[in-house]
């Protein structure tokens, strides 16, 4: 990792444990600056403000994601989910701070928009690349593609670290894994997405073999 990144990666681990500790609003940008080692001017050079700090390791990461789309892929659809596993990597490695920011976001309303915004911005990502990647492919299919591989990718994180769930890298990439072959496997014109409903607490290994037997039986 870059030294600016593991600076900056390091600056948001100070603000979400402070964040936790003395609450969002009750921190101020000094307490984060001191914290870090770094005077204010320099807190507002790396980051335009508190918010910012809080999802700054996902500036990080779609930076990251970006430069992997560009290197080039033989299969795009894949590349979709390897960008998705690079993610999901990346936050499993960051475990502590991605769990105390979900903590801290569902504390304040206006965080929460800014994840619902930062999500959005993985999936059109995805979409950019694909239309780049695959002109010829029907544009729903692209978009429904992003999106699915989005969700997917997001709701197995947050199991893990919303509700403790033991989710590995296998297990996610055995769901996108299987989403894959589902557009692989139709006939062009004719993909359709499969959207299953499962219980709480339903495992992630369930999940995958379940979505994946419905794919077998469709084909």
């Amino acid at each position: 990792m870059p030294d600016d990144d593991a600076f900056r990666l390091r600056v948001v681990a100070n603000a979400l444990r402070l964040f936790s500790e003395q609450g969002y609003e009750a921190t101020t940008v000094d307490e984060i600056a001191d914290a870090s080692g770094m005077s204010r001017r320099t807190f507002f050079r790396q980051f335009r403000s508190k918010e910012d700090v809080v999802f700054a390791d996902h500036e990080i990461l779609l930076g990251q994601a970006r430069e992997f789309l560009a290197a080039g892929h033989d299969d795009p659809w894949s590349a979709v989910c390897d960008t998705a596993m690079l993610v999901f990597d990346r936050f499993s490695g960051w475990h502590d701070i991605t769990k105390v920011r979900y903590a801290v976001v569902r504390a304040v309303p206006a965080l929460r928009e800014r994840e619902i915004v930062m999500e959005f911005r993985y999936q059109r990502l995805f979409v950019d690349y694909l239309r780049t990647a695959l002109p010829d492919e029907p544009d729903l299919d692209l978009v429904q593609f992003a999106a699915v591989v989005t969700a997917t990718h997001n709701y197995l994180l947050r199991r893990m670290v919303r509700d403790a769930e033991a989710i590995t890298a296998n297990d996610v990439r055995d769901a996108l894994a299987a989403l894959r072959r589902g557009f692989a496997a139709a006939p062009d014109g004719d993909r359709d997405i499969v959207v299953a409903v499962f219980p709480r607490g339903t495992s992630a290994r369930r999940i995958a073999e379940t979505v994946r037997q419905q794919l077998t039986d469709s084909e």
